[in-house]
């Protein structure tokens, strides 16, 4: 009987979501998602080649970008197998532990970035604020920790996730609103007390998101006073300049993810599509994005492209 019941409450599968109301034309939204992704990983993996081939660039800031478009990369490849497969195959089956593992990971990429976009303002602020101990500061074993760090702590923070969502009974008709898995999403589905995932949850987007979004704002208040000390015009521009790239990729990054945060704890009567475009805003935009930001603003990047295909 117990068996019975736990059939009854434990479906094999979770259910991905397309876009509402248009599964007749996905075939024709998978193009422009295939595009999407194709840009994403071929702009990243150009950004990497650049860097690693080129000895100039093996400065710190093209160190940490090289590290935010690795995070890219995993982030593209992680929401890539479910998403394309809704568009082109309507497959929207994914079992638990696929489910668990695709969100492990897309949390903790995602948690990587935020913490290599904080890295990158320290490294800006240091730059403008500090110069003359820039290179004494950022030294490459510096790097490397202050990597290993990111990597560790996202890992760490992460990990609890899918084991406490592996330890719940889920009712039928899991049906997701995404075409991937989100730790605040699949909690939801589940008939026991969630408590727990909610505090935890909350612990994690506190100590982590919000406390480099205000890191990220506090370094760049110091950098605009600096800035705003220095007496020549052209030197201010030419010290702003180098934090153009930076504050366009954050603002990629954190507003859209923001906006999906607010909508899941504040927004009751939400449009499910509008819910659905910005979720894949979030997912397919940044990693987009970044290459293209820094490949047009920053220029050693953009001479060794020009050089590369005129070549």
């Amino acid at each position: 009987m117990s068996a019975a019941n736990d059939t009854k409450f434990q479906p094999a599968v979770f259910l991905l979501t397309g876009i509402p109301g248009l599964e007749v034309v996905h075939v024709w939204i998978f193009i422009p998602f295939c595009l999407m992704y194709l840009i994403s990983i071929l702009g990243n993996s150009f950004i990497l080649f650049i860097i690693k081939t080129d000895p100039t660039l093996h400065e710190p800031m093209y160190i940490f970008l090289s590290m935010l478009a690795i995070t890219d990369l995993g982030l593209s490849l992680s929401t890539l197998p479910t998403t394309l497969g809704i568009y082109s195959f309507h497959s929207r089956e994914i079992s638990h532990d696929a489910c668990f593992a695709q969100l492990f990971f897309i949390h903790s990429l995602t948690l990587i970035q935020s913490s290599v976009l904080l890295s990158m303002a320290f490294d800006r602020f240091v730059a403008i604020c500090n110069p003359l101990r820039y290179a004494s500061i950022l030294t490459a074993p510096t790097i490397s920790k202050m990597g290993l760090v990111c990597l560790l702590r996202a890992v760490t923070l992460i990990v609890p996730l899918p084991i406490l969502l592996k330890y719940h009974r889920y009712c039928k008709d899991s049906i997701l609103s995404h075409s991937y898995c989100l730790h605040q999403e699949v909690m939801t589905m589940a008939c026991s007390d969630f408590r727990v995932n909610i505090i935890y949850g909350f612990f994690i987007t506190v100590s982590t998101r919000w406390l480099d979004v205000l890191l990220i704002l506090l370094s760049y208040v110091m950098i605009l006073k600096s800035v705003l000390s220095i007496t020549s015009h052209a030197a201010r521009l030419k010290a702003l300049n180098t934090c153009v790239s930076h504050i366009c990729v954050v603002l990629v990054f954190y507003i859209p993810e923001i906006a999906l945060a607010v909508i899941y704890r504040f927004v009751k009567n939400t449009s499910p599509i509008f819910s659905i475009v910005l979720g894949n805003v979030y997912m397919l935009v940044p990693p987009l994005m970044n290459p293209i930001v820094y490949s047009v603003k920053t220029q050693a990047i953009r001479v060794r492209i020009i050089r590369v295909f005129v070549k």
